[in-house]
């Protein structure tokens, strides 16, 4: 099989899970060649440094009755007791509305087939890229943001997740919304006259060497992509989240997620550009200093 390098893969969304066992990183990602419309499924990418990657690897297509048929986005997977799941994000047939559901298999390289019924966001909500994180007490949590489209101010929110992943505990929890950084600027749509919108995408759960619990989340900077960090307070994933005043990245980049190198190096990686068909994974070190990151390389 020939290898294919990052300029020559289509990928939006990337999330890698690196398997020092195996000496091997997955590259997971919204992969349809046209993800505003019909939904194909998820291809993985298997490598081994971050520079060319064999495959693509069918992970999941839909059955004949799945509930979603448009809009299959940003799978992340995750190994959660002993089994690999994958929170992705699909437009529900039934009224068009975004939700972040739960898949699993018992291997990296799948199949990946539906675990909870339907998604385990809130049913009349718009929401999507849902991450899984494990809080202190080792209870599982989704991550995910309410679009734009039903709240203008983008939020991120955070919900209990049962211990076997399939529905959820309690009411959403809304952590901030996105005009509560001072970094990211305001768009207006012809959909709705005269009001400002702030979009929130991608959060993503990063607990520093010092124990401090950031937040790495995407929106736009006068209509191009950047990614931002936020600071929990508290440690916790309820907060209160405090914003950093600048982008992490804001060269038409975005929906970030960090992992460590097999050299130890932490790495960043994001989609850029932002514009179908043209997005690419693009890999940047990372230091990380007194609970703070920058970026320092490719």
């Amino acid at each position: 099989m020939a290898m294919i390098k990052n300029t020559q893969l289509q990928i939006r969304d990337p999330f890698v899970v690196p398997v020092v066992e195996e000496g091997q990183y997955y590259l997971f990602g919204s992969t349809d060649t046209n993800i505003w419309g019909k939904g194909t499924g998820f291809n993985v990418y298997v490598g081994r440094d971050l520079l060319e990657w064999e495959g693509p690897y069918a992970v999941f297509r839909p059955e004949a009755d799945f509930y979603a048929e448009n809009n299959f986005w940003a799978p992340e997977v995750h190994k959660y007791e002993d089994r690999y799941y994958m929170f992705a994000t699909f437009r529900r047939k039934d009224n068009d509305l975004l939700g972040t559901a739960v898949l699993v298999s018992d291997s990296l390289l799948g199949p990946f087939t539906p675990h909870s019924e339907g998604p385990v966001t809130p049913k009349d909500w718009c929401s999507l890229d849902g991450t899984l994180f494990i809080d202190e007490e080792g209870l599982p949590w989704i991550v995910f943001c309410r679009e734009w489209q039903q709240v203008a101010d983008g939020q991120v929110c955070a919900v209990r997740l049962t211990k076997e992943l399939k529905g959820t505990i309690g009411e959403p929890v809304v952590l901030f919304s996105a005009s509560q950084a001072s970094w990211p600027t305001a768009f207006q749509h012809t959909r709705y006259p005269g009001q400002d919108n702030y979009v929130t995408d991608g959060p993503s759960m990063y607990r520093t060497g010092t124990g401090v619990l950031l937040m790495l989340w995407a929106s736009f900077i006068n209509n191009t992509y950047a990614l931002g960090v936020a600071t929990s307070v508290s440690g916790t994933v309820l907060g209160p989240w405090v914003q950093e005043e600048e982008a992490l990245f804001r060269s038409d980049g975005g929906h970030g997620m960090l992992f460590h190198a097999f050299d130890g190096s932490l790495m960043l990686a994001v989609h850029t550009p932002n514009q179908t068909p043209n997005e690419q994974p693009l890999f940047l070190k990372i230091e990380e200093m007194a609970g703070k990151l920058r970026v320092i390389g490719m």
